[in-house]
């Protein structure tokens, strides 16, 4: 991180939260129950492998996500948003209730009903 970077929220904000899939990651773990990866990838559809390690290895290291792998037969490895993360959650649905009025003066029709849940 640059120096700019760290004395403007806004610059902070995109550092944690930019890119195409983080926000989209954010939601799908949303829920009380931890995800595995390969539920988290089948619910992004066109994102690859590296891309989708990259950001959940973003997350984690912003302290966003916790991972948690299992050492059994087989193992696997299951992601869920902590406290930070979770704090976090109100203000993405403000943003998705923001663009869902956006949307509605192009007349079109929200395909994503788990991210305008509100809890």
């Amino acid at each position: 991180r640059t120096e700019n970077a760290a004395c403007c929220p806004i610059k902070h904000l995109t550092n944690i939260f930019g890119g195409k899939w983080k926000l989209h990651i954010i939601c799908i773990l949303s829920g009380e129950t931890a995800q595995r990866y390969s539920t988290v990838k089948r619910r992004l559809g066109n994102i690859t492998d590296v891309m989708l390690s990259q950001s959940l290895h973003e997350l984690e290291a912003a302290g966003i996500i916790h991972r948690e792998q299992f050492n059994e037969i087989p193992p696997h490895v299951e992601y869920s948003l902590t406290e930070k993360g979770r704090g976090f959650l109100h203000l993405l649905t403000q943003l998705g209730e923001w663009a869902v009025n956006d949307m509605k003066q192009y007349s079109l029709t929200p395909c994503c009903a788990q991210c305008l849940e509100t809890e």
